[in-house]
């Protein structure tokens, strides 16, 4: 998902829940839409008490459907989306929803079945100068347990 977020007016100046789930809500399409995704947390300055390596990011819950999952167990291709989505929030989250962000790797390990909620955290992990790397964790949003990884690269414009 390319993030264009320079059209959005953020709140109080900060990319925060809501102008990340207005995003989603103008920049998805209809088909990804349907998958349910709902903004969870962004984190774009470090919380109090966060640990030494923390870093900028943001959660997006995937919903558990029947018709993500037709045989029993959630499409890897949803779980794909899911991580893809939070860390293009992520990305726009580091720019305070300033700049154009577009995915150009992207590698994922599944770890287990998913029959449930799942979460995606995603972190950047460095910044470039035309590229950001980040990571995205799912975990079951149940026990979290983690269900995958990602590894990401996005070429920023």
């Amino acid at each position: 998902m390319a993030v264009e977020a320079r059209r959005l007016e953020t709140v109080d100046g900060v990319f925060g829940i809501e102008a990340a789930s207005r995003l989603l809500a103008e920049a998805l399409p209809p088909w990804m839409q349907e998958l349910g995704l709902l903004v969870e947390a962004v984190e774009a300055g470090r919380p109090a008490g966060a640990p030494a390596n923390w870093q900028p990011g943001a959660v997006v819950r995937l919903p558990f459907s029947r018709k993500l999952a037709p045989d029993g167990v959630l499409c890897s291709q949803a779980l794909m989306v899911a991580a893809d989505t939070a860390m293009a929030l992520a990305c726009a989250t580091v720019w305070n929803g300033q700049r154009l962000a577009s995915a150009v790797d992207q590698t994922i390990h599944f770890l287990r079945p998913v029959t449930f909620d799942v979460l995606a955290d995603a972190r950047i992990v460095r910044i470039g100068r035309n590229t950001m790397f980040g990571q995205v964790s799912l975990t079951s949003a149940v026990d979290q347990r983690p269900v995958g990884m990602v590894s990401s690269a996005y070429a920023i414009g």
